[in-house]
């Protein structure tokens, strides 16, 4: 009765799009583009695809049968026992944190789709500011605040149709059709002159970024940051849809081919913006800005014309949907852990109106990040410490302080996402060593790897942790 209440997906497709589309999101199209092309290129390849295969599908595995074993999302820890339920705090409050500036970047992408289309029909969609719209962007706060709006609006309607009836259905539509549009454009862009040195800058064997150990620990850093993002590692997407799958689905399986896909689409998201950055004389290295004054330029100022435009429309249609896909999921952390509280307490949950209330927090909290121009100076809203009138050290304001995106991105993404991998494979590496074993054998196959999974569970993982944690918190205080 209680699965009922909760939901359940209604086929391994549906879940596998679910899964792969939270996973596939910005992290995929925005952040991992450019944090390639600042970081060395081939070389940030390679340790990404170490971190992967090391502690990424481990750690997946981990989280989907910590949600399946105990039937509940990031309620899961306290499930096992009271004393590790803070472990469940911290993988509650990431996603709420984490879409509350996501949300504004999803709606940033929204606006630039928008101004494409109003381009197609011959009007000016960009303000007259041309290739230049993306410093403007920044300190238009009324469009900053309506499309963080609308992208929360979507996101939450997806949600309040629960499991089959709002993800599962949801995904199951777009996935396929995002994938079709990304390999239509990398086609495009594959046959412009000059595209040739996107790919080599990707794929030819080059190490130079590594002669300073600081940079390699800069690269592992970087690296590691965007395997959680992309791999919604630590932020209890993972717990909560493992919870919403049946005994009898493989979760080694599943664990296997979400981070394949989301490593692949990472790939082609690469294959499409590198070579169109060569093509067209764009900085690979431009920073978070690369999706957006980078890529417009593209396809404005590169292209122009009616071809820019339409493939300016389906990019940046396309990066819009790979973000609500990610965002629908984090809001579903959000939402399913109050469902899972009020059932365990007898209740009949309010899917909708819960959804509402914390689409409506989310957005409140957000609005910091939508309001500060992602700290470019002069913006509406100062930075976090700088309200207070506080300087951090003598240089002013560290890296987690210039604007309010880094602040809640250090929350996050620096501390509490490695924080809480570290916690949760000692927990399963010592603790409650056949947890993740037990739960994979429910389909009636054996659990391949065992050995290696105990070893990467008790040793690997919590050391590699370690040194992200250490790293990223060097590099975030500045230390």
């Amino acid at each position: 009765m209680q699965e009922n209440k909760r939901g359940q997906w209604g086929s391994t497709f549906g879940f596998l799009m679910a899964s792969i589309g939270s996973a596939i999101g910005l992290g995929n199209l925005w952040g991992f583009p450019y944090k390639m092309g600042s970081s060395g290129g081939f070389a940030f390849l390679v340790v990404y695809l170490i971190l992967v295969v090391l502690a990424g599908v481990a750690l997946m595995m981990g989280e989907f049968a910590l949600g399946r074993k105990t039937g509940t999302g990031v309620g899961a820890y306290a499930a096992l026992s009271k004393k590790y339920r803070v472990i469940g705090w911290m993988a509650a409050f990431c996603p709420f944190l984490i879409l509350s500036f996501y949300a504004v970047l999803a709606g940033m992408t929204l606006r630039y789709c928008v101004g494409f289309l109003v381009q197609i029909f011959g009007a000016d969609g960009f303000a007259g500011q041309g290739s230049s719209f993306f410093g403007f962007l920044l300190y238009d706060s009324k469009s900053m605040v309506l499309f963080l709006a609308l992208a929360m609006i979507v996101t939450m309607v997806v949600v309040m149709g629960g499991i089959q009836g709002g993800i599962e259905k949801f995904s199951k539509a777009v996935m396929p059709a995002l994938g079709v549009i990304l390999i239509g454009i990398i086609i495009f862009v594959a046959m412009q002159p000059g595209a040739i040195e996107g790919y080599k800058f990707m794929f030819k064997p080059d190490f130079s970024v590594f002669a300073d150990p600081k940079s390699f620990f800069n690269v592992l850093k970087t690296a590691s940051g965007q395997m959680f993002f992309s791999l919604s590692l630590a932020m209890g997407i993972n717990i909560t849809f493992g919870s919403y799958l049946s005994k009898d689905k493989s979760i080694q399986k599943n664990a296997v081919i979400v981070p394949f896909s989301d490593t692949l689409f990472a790939l082609l998201a690469g294959m499409m913006i590198m070579p169109a950055c060569a093509a067209f004389g764009v900085d690979y290295g431009q920073g978070p800005g690369l999706l957006f004054a980078s890529m417009q330029k593209v396809f404005l100022d590169g292209m122009g014309g009616t071809v820019g435009n339409v493939v300016g429309f389906l990019f940046y249609f396309l990066v819009f949907i790979a973000a609500i896909t990610s965002s629908i999921a984090l809001l579903e952390v959000c939402t399913s852990s109050v469902v899972d509280r009020q059932l365990r307490k007898g209740k009949e949950p309010n899917r909708k109106k819960i959804s509402l209330v914390f689409a409506i927090a989310i957005f409140i909290v957000g609005l910091p990040a939508a309001l500060d121009a992602l700290g470019s100076g002069g913006a509406a809203l100062k930075a976090p410490f700088e309200l207070l009138g506080l300087e951090i050290g003598g240089s002013g304001y560290a890296m987690w302080n210039d604007c309010w995106l880094d602040f809640y991105d250090m929350i996050t993404e620096g501390v509490l996402m490695p924080l809480g991998a570290l916690l949760m494979s000692l927990l399963l590496g010592w603790v409650l060593p056949n947890l993740v074993k037990d739960e994979c054998e429910e389909d009636g196959k054996p659990f391949r790897g065992a050995a290696y999974f105990k070893f990467a569970f008790r040793f690997l993982i919590p050391v590699i942790m370690v040194i992200v944690l250490a790293t990223q918190i060097q590099s975030f205080f500045n230390l």
